[in-house]
C-alpha cells in the first residue's frame, strides 16, 4: 500500500486524489507487479492509516541529512503511538537525492523542463496546471 497524505502544512500543486492517481499511473508501468500495489489517499495520522491497512512496516525515504532529523523524530513519535509498527528508511540514490517538489514546481512554473525530475505524465499534468494559472 502506498499512502498519499493530505498534508495541510504543505501547498501541493495537486489535490490528494490527483496525486494518488498520478502515483497509481506511475505504478502501472511496473507491469504485472503493479497488481500487488494499491495507492490510497489518506488524511490524519500515518500510523492510524497504517493500522487501517493492517500494515506493520512503514518505508520512508530520505534525501539528505536534513531529512533525517525530522524523519527520525517522526518515527520515534509513531513508535510511541503504535509500537507494533516499524519504520525503515531508504536513502535516495545519487541520481535523485537533490530533487525536491519545491524546486521542481519552481522550474515548471518558470517554464523550465521538469521531465528529468518527474515521469512524463506528471510533467504533462504540471504543465497543464501552469497553463491554467494554478501553482
Amino acid at each position: 500500500v502506498i499512502g498519499v497524505a493530505l498534508d495541510s502544512a504543505k501547498q501541493p500543486l495537486f489535490d490528494v486524489e490527483t496525486r494518488a492517481a498520478l502515483v497509481a499511473k506511475d505504478i502501472a508501468s511496473l507491469g504485472a507487479d503493479a497488481k500487488r500495489i494499491v495507492v490510497k489517499p489518506f488524511s490524519g495520522l500515518l500510523v492510524n492509516f497504517a493500522k487501517e491497512q493492517n500494515a506493520t512496516l512503514l518505508i520512508r525515504g530520505l534525501r539528505a541529512v536534513s531529512d533525517f532529523e525530522y524523519e527520525f523524530q517522526m518515527a520515534s513519535v509513531n513508535n510511541k503511538i503504535a509500537p507494533e509498527i516499524e519504520t525503515v528508511f531508504l536513502t535516495a540514490s545519487d541520481a535523485t537525492h537533490f530533487i525536491s517538489s519545491r524546486f521542481v514546481k519552481q522550474i515548471g512554473k518558470l517554464g523550465g523542463d521538469v521531465s528529468k525530475f518527474v515521469s512524463t505524465h506528471v510533467a504533462q499534468a504540471m504543465a497543464a496546471e501552469f497553463v491554467r494559472g494554478n501553482g
